[in-house]
């Protein structure tokens, strides 16, 4: 029995589209129970429609964080999501939606953690000089961009690097080993079932 997972997204969709991509080609094994977006408009809406995957677009309140975790926890267990991945939701959960999935919430991130956590990443690492950032699949605790790591992918920073330049090199990195983390995760939840 494959991996369900759970995604939450607010933008254009370009890692949940490589995880759906790596799933309908059989070289991952998981299926996508659910993505929900804080953003009506968020592209990876219309990828989950085009893909026939329920989606579920929720208000979001910032004042009221709350409100939406606990729908979208809601829908989450509702579908039987193993696992919930964050690709490019762009907000910060609270300790309650964290502890509701302890150790069940994955998050990538496009740099070499425990370097560079945070908003710009890229910036942050062409700025330090560094030759080498990257991204990191990590799991999702209290502390941002903190939790242990599943598994990274480095990318080198070149002289001309821009932020927007470094940042696609980073994101073809990242829709590659995303699945890889997923596949291990799938590998290691089919072990225990059996």
């Amino acid at each position: 029995m494959s991996l369900k997972v759970g995604v939450m997204a607010s933008g254009r969709g370009s890692n949940f589209q490589a995880i759906l991509t790596e799933i309908e080609s059989g070289s991952l094994d998981a299926q996508i129970g659910l993505l929900v977006s804080d953003r009506s408009e968020a592209p990876a809406l219309r990828i989950a429609e085009e893909h026939g995957i329920e989606a579920l677009s929720l208000p979001y309140d910032k004042q009221d964080r709350g409100a939406f975790e606990s729908l979208a926890g809601d829908a989450f267990e509702a579908a039987g999501c193993d696992y919930i991945l964050l690709a490019g939701f762009m907000r910060i959960l609270t300790p309650a939606f964290i502890d509701r999935f302890e150790n069940r919430i994955l998050n990538i991130h496009p740099s070499l953690l425990p370097s560079f956590k945070g908003l710009h990443p890229q910036r942050q690492a062409i700025d330090a000089g560094v030759k080498f950032s990257g991204c990191t699949v990590h799991l999702v605790t209290q502390e941002l961009d903190s939790g242990p790591i599943l598994s990274q992918a480095v990318v080198p920073v070149f002289e001309r690097d821009t932020e927007e330049t470094l940042s696609q090199r980073i994101l073809e990195q990242e829709h590659r080993v995303y699945a890889e983390a997923i596949q291990v995760l799938s590998q290691k939840t089919s072990a225990c079932k059996i």
